[in-house]
């Protein structure tokens, strides 16, 4: 299956749900794909040849479903995984970051021994929509003095515009 092939497997894959979780949302489910192998395999080497040849010490996913999709391209590219959670979920020193998202306000957290200086790390996580999840990420890093190389989704919702609030480039897999 080549690339083309791949995008639009992974792409009519997804489902829409709307006014959910909230009136006026359209909920884009990437869970069909886990249900589906070969469009998880597709999905798979989607994200294993974007990040192939990027720089980066570490993949930092997000709570929750960038903990299935990092894991997943960390065990091919050798590389550490280190989750970004939601408030309360780690042990030890962590460093807070509140946001508005979508359908409400969090809070995002990083355990602090989990990165080092310098550290190249790129972010992942499902969907891009208003960005406040990436935008609390990107903030949690760079004040861990980390460099974020780039932010990787499998969803873009890109009339929301929201890669145009960050200096980091944002790649993603299919945009609705």
């Amino acid at each position: 299956m080549d690339k083309t092939e791949k995008l639009k497997l992974v792409k009519n894959t997804i489902k829409s749900y709307d006014n959910f979780p909230t009136y006026g949302v359209n909920f884009r489910d990437i869970f069909p794909v886990f249900q589906n192998t070969l469009a998880l395999k597709a999905l798979r080497d989607l994200l294993v040849e974007h990040v192939l040849f990027l720089e980066i010490d570490l993949i930092a996913g997000l709570d929750s479903r960038g903990f299935l999709l990092g894991p997943m391209v960390c065990i091919e590219i050798d590389k550490p995984f280190i989750p970004i959670r939601k408030k309360g979920k780690l042990p030890g020193k962590v460093l807070s970051q509140d946001y508005s998202l979508e359908y409400g306000e969090s809070t995002l957290e990083l355990q602090m021994s989990s990165v080092k200086e310098g550290t190249r790390v790129l972010i992942i996580d499902d969907l891009l929509a208003t960005g406040g999840s990436i935008g609390a990420a990107i903030n949690l890093l760079t004040a861990a003095n980390v460099k974020v190389v780039e932010c990787l989704v499998v969803i873009e919702l890109v009339e929301l515009k929201a890669r145009e609030k960050f200096n980091v480039p944002i790649y993603s897999i299919v945009q609705f």
